[in-house]
């Protein structure tokens, strides 16, 4: 991928990044470990972003 991208595929690669990080260990207490993963996490290898 080149490195000067457009500013709305920035945006979206951005909000991916924000939404692949694991889920607060304050909330896995709160919930006694019914929530660990969040459903949206993704790994760069395994699942590909589709824009």
């Amino acid at each position: 991928m080149a490195s000067n991208k457009h500013l709305a595929r920035k945006k979206r690669l951005i909000k991916a990044n924000k939404e692949s990080s694991s889920v607060p260990l304050w909330v896995v207490g709160k919930t006694r470990g019914k929530f660990r993963r969040h459903p949206k996490m993704r790994n760069w290898r395994s699942r590909k972003l589709k824009f």
